[in-house]
């Protein structure tokens, strides 16, 4: 119980303060459990369960066996099988057995057994072991007739034998001659430079070679007529009878291709007696002209001496006619050959642009000094009439090897479709050596300076056909001079 009694509540409660809700506690609410103290110690076990169980294991003893007794199944007639009563023995009888062999003794023989019917062929006498022996074997054993043996083709030589070596101290006749550049190099294959193949060698550093295609290798064959060697001076003529086809144009075009794509001098002369055009259309520089050139002719000795007369266009040297007309009238042959002579000491290639028509003094002596020309006209009424007029003139005047080795050039700028082309192309490839058609070009057809970087590509390829139709007349100029029975100067 408690350690608080009943009695003393009343007087507790007295004693404390009066709260408003003591009088809902009901007066028969149970005392709180007594605070029981906290152990110190653990609870002390009895020493019964502190003590470790023993096991003793208890022998095994087997229950007994009972059989259970054999109860046979009960006979069934439709299982009942007739053969069985064969087989079925009665109950405690045993099979007939065979007879035991006895058992040998360890010696004894055992019985001879009887031999096999019939001839024993490895005891047989030799007689009639040979007749056996040369017994016919059937048809279906005969051996196969021997199949007659194949033709034997001699053997083939894999390696040419070697000729005999000559004896020591007696040279073979052209050994020199067999070890030349192509014979010892290996031939590799050309490596392309332009389209899908140039990328492709490049893109794989030259381990996929496709090899150049057929464009490229046209104009590769282009560049190689190009670059012929020539035995010396060559002077080119650019003639028309008539003005406005564009002769000035094609004057620069072929100067500037010959210049970048051979390795020596080459000089474009302006030799129109009427101002002419050519320097402005290269350089836009006429301030020094050849009226200059020929006042110091006999002073130059060097080509830096000539270089200060001309103005230079990439790899080209140009130089200018008279721009005053009155001077200009005085510009005839005499003067033009002196000119020439100037120019041929210190250039190989003397291209020069003549003036308008073919009867004046300058003219004559350009085509007395020419080694090749070239006719420009258009594909056009009047341009092809004008060529072909120029040519008439030109076989008048007895010039007819000029006229066989000429290129004439037709270009598109003029052109209309109303003319038979093909028609003007026969006409002109039965007369000259060769015909060259140069496609319309917005970059010349306007008239200013001329830049090959800034011409159509249809243009670029004819003034490349048109270089290396002229440069084939170097080839002729080489075989000329070996036929002469010199070399070329």
């Amino acid at each position: 119980m408690s350690q608080r009694s009943a009695p003393d509540r009343p007087a507790r409660r007295a004693a404390s303060p009066v709260l408003p809700w003591d009088a809902a506690v009901p007066e028969t609410q149970p005392p709180p459990p007594p605070i029981r103290p906290r152990r110190s110690a653990p609870r002390q076990r009895p020493a019964a369960a502190q003590e470790p169980a023993t096991y003793e294991p208890q022998p095994f003893q087997p229950a007994p066996f009972e059989p259970a007794p054999f109860e046979p199944a009960p006979f069934n007639p439709a299982l009942h099988d007739p053969y069985d009563e064969v087989q079925t023995l009665p109950p405690g009888a045993l099979p007939a057995t065979r007879p035991a062999r006895p058992a040998r003794q360890v010696g004894q023989v055992g019985p001879v057994r009887p031999a096999r019917p019939g001839r024993d062929r490895r005891a047989a006498p030799p007689a009639e072991r040979r007749q056996l022996q040369a017994r016919p074997l059937p048809e279906s054993v005969l051996p196969m007739p021997a199949a007659e043996p194949l033709p034997v083709e001699p053997p083939v030589a894999l390696f040419t034998p070697l000729p005999p070596p000559a004896p020591r101290g007696e040279p073979t006749a052209g050994s020199a001659a067999e070890l030349t550049h192509d014979t010892i190099m290996r031939q590799e294959t050309a490596r392309p430079t332009q389209g899908w193949r140039g990328w492709l060698v490049s893109a794989s550093a030259g381990l996929v070679n496709p090899g150049v295609g057929p464009i490229e290798q046209a104009q590769n064959d282009l560049l190689r007529r190009i670059r012929r060697p020539l035995p010396g001076p060559h002077r080119i003529a650019i003639a028309s009878i008539k003005g406005g086809v564009g002769k000035t144009t094609v004057a620069a075009c072929l100067g500037l291709m010959l210049a970048d794509y051979r390795g020596d001098r080459v000089v474009a002369l302006d030799a129109n007696p009427d101002a002419g055009t050519l320097a402005d259309r290269l350089t836009g520089d006429s301030s020094l002209t050849v009226r200059q050139l020929l006042a110091a002719s006999e002073s130059i000795g060097s080509l830096t001496d000539v270089a200060r007369f001309t103005s230079l266009a990439g790899r080209l040297q140009v130089l200018a006619s008279a721009q005053d007309p009155a001077v200009s009238e005085s510009f005839d042959r005499a003067e033009y050959e002196q000119v020439c002579e100037v120019l041929t000491r210190f250039f190989n290639i003397v291209i020069t642009d003549s003036g308008t028509g073919l009867v004046h003094s300058a003219m004559h002596g350009t085509l007395a000094l020419a080694d090749s020309l070239v006719i420009v006209g258009a594909l056009s009424v009047d341009g092809a009439a004008s060529a072909a007029k120029t040519l008439d003139w030109l076989l008048a005047r007895g010039h007819s090897e000029l006229v066989a080795d000429a290129v004439v050039v037709l270009s598109h700028d003029r052109g209309s479709e109303d003319v038979d082309a093909d028609l003007v192309r026969e006409h002109f490839i039965a007369r000259c050596r060769a015909l060259v058609e140069i496609p319309a070009d917005r970059h010349l057809a306007a008239g200013g300076r001329i830049q090959l970087a800034a011409l159509s590509r249809g243009a670029n390829q004819a003034y490349l056909e048109l270089a290396a139709n002229v440069a084939d007349s170097f080839g002729a100029a080489i075989a000329a001079g070996s036929a002469d029975g010199g070399e070329p100067e």
